[in-house]
């Protein structure tokens, strides 16, 4: 009989109305009370007596999904919706995963499926996630087998390996040098990617407002500090408070809130269409390239949004009255200095983004790779610690390589408000910095720098996950 029912389950519903019947032969069988609803204990129990295997927590999380009235319990009507809209999106993932559209899935395209979302693994790791959802044995899936294993499991094994393991840009350090956040079809199919970057803007502008005075001690102190002109945090501060109050430390920190959205949205469209323009096959594309347009498209949206990097550095290190806010400042920029001003620094930025982006995105592979050979075997889900403590250290370690050139950005887009400062050139700074402060000189300011990453991937990662919660992103 429970063969009977599976079958039915997972074959024969071809159409809205069978597919109604049987959602309702097994709401019947999985309400073993018959008080027409069924609760987490009901549902567990129903599922194993079908033969149905479910991961850990699985049941809650069907309950907790299509539960619309908060009750903890499902009536026909949410359980038969939730089961169709999940059904749904498996289908999309299916299809997405299908690369030549043959109606099964091999573990080659599992493994390209994967890549194309910044995940690399190798053909034993795609076999073995292939051998735990292969009910038949062939080493291909088919669209039964593929409904059968994840209908009742809302996120496990593939699933979980590309929700967890999808290398997020919502972590918010204060550079935007990253390679862009990836989507699944799914995600871009019900519109779930613009909640997403909607909350990663969100997180990144709380995150950079409460690490502001932390930035501004940074930018101080790679422009004014040098070894005949030594600042420590505490004598920074002193004088940042003194000249200006409290206050004073949040200076330039509207502008570098503002620039969060327009860089997102072009980032995120540009590297669209970079991928599509440089991968070898059409839907397929390899890391190396996946690097080549995240790059591009950081270079595109940087472009885009150059002269408020310029005004963010300006605002940043105005004295009191100096400006009275940003338009104010843009003015007195181009009539005295003219419109080139607002691409100082320009050349050092763009070179900045390919040692950031690569370190960034090898490191976190590496450390990826790492956990997932050595520690995935009950589940892919390493944890949020995990997550969060890879995110940062390859973030930093990005940072770390790219950190002389956003100095010598700094510079040059300060240079010409500071009174009697050479206007130098990119190549005549780094041997100004070298012969008169050495190697280290380079890297004046790295200290507030290194101590507003914890901080700041806490508030980002907090606020993202009730931004979340707020737009009903799924977890």
């Amino acid at each position: 009989m429970y063969q009977a029912a599976r079958k039915l389950l997972f074959t024969d519903c071809r159409c809205a109305d069978d597919a109604s019947k049987v959602y309702e032969d097994l709401f019947r069988k999985l309400d073993t009370n018959a008080d027409g609803k069924v609760d987490v204990t009901e549902l567990k129990a129903g599922l194993a007596a079908l033969g149905i295997k479910t991961g850990k927590g699985a049941a809650q999380k069907i309950i907790s999904s299509g539960d619309k009235d908060n009750n903890e319990e499902l009536d026909f009507d949410e359980f038969s919706k939730y089961l169709k809209e999940h059904e749904r999106k498996l289908r999309l993932t299916f299809k997405s995963l299908d690369k030549n559209n043959d109606g099964c899935v091999d573990f080659l395209e599992i493994k390209q499926s994967l890549a194309d979302l910044g995940l690399d693994i190798s053909k034993e790791e795609a076999q073995k996630i292939l051998k735990s959802i292969d009910a038949d044995g062939t080493m291909t899936l088919d669209w039964n087998e593929w409904r059968e294993h994840f209908l009742f499991n809302p996120a496990t094994n593939l699933q979980e390996i590309i929700r967890y393991w999808k290398h997020s840009t919502v972590l918010d350090i204060g550079d935007s040098l990253s390679i862009p956040d990836e989507f699944t079809e799914e995600e871009k199919t019900t519109g779930m990617w613009w909640k997403q970057l909607s909350a990663g803007a969100m997180a990144g502008a709380v995150s950079r407002t409460g690490t502001a005075p932390l930035d501004r001690m940074k930018v101080f102190m790679q422009v004014h500090s040098s070894k005949t002109n030594k600042i420590s945090l505490v004598s920074g501060f002193k004088q940042m408070l003194k000249e200006g109050g409290l206050m004073s430390l949040w200076r330039g920190n509207g502008i570098n809130v503002l620039k969060i959205a327009p860089e997102t949205a072009i980032k995120f469209m540009a590297y669209e269409q970079f991928k599509k323009l440089l991968s070898s096959e059409p839907g397929k594309v390899q890391t190396h390239e996946r690097f080549m347009a995240g790059s591009l498209a950081g270079a595109t949206a940087q472009t885009a949004i150059y002269p408020m990097e310029v005004m963010k550095t300006r605002l940043t290190l105005r004295k009191t009255g100096q400006y009275s806010g940003m338009f104010d400042c843009a003015k007195q920029i181009l009539k005295k200095e003219g419109v080139k001003a607002f691409y100082k620094g320009y050349v050092p930025n763009l070179l900045g983004i390919i040692p950031y982006a690569g370190i960034d995105l090898a490191v976190y592979e590496s450390l990826k790779n790492l956990w997932l050979s050595r520690y995935s075997k009950d589940s892919a889900n390493p944890g949020i610690l995990v997550l969060l403590g890879c995110g940062t250290l390859s973030s930093t370690c990005g940072q770390l390589t790219s950190y002389p050139l956003a100095l010598i950005r700094t510079r040059m887009q300060a240079q010409a408000s500071l009174e009697g400062s050479e206007q130098l050139p990119m190549n005549l700074m780094v041997k100004k910095i070298l012969k008169k402060e050495g190697f280290f000189g380079l890297y004046r300011g790295i200290l507030p720098n290194f101590m507003k990453v914890i901080p700041a991937v806490s508030i980002s990662y907090v606020v993202y996950e009730n931004m979340k919660d707020s737009l009903g992103i799924q977890k």
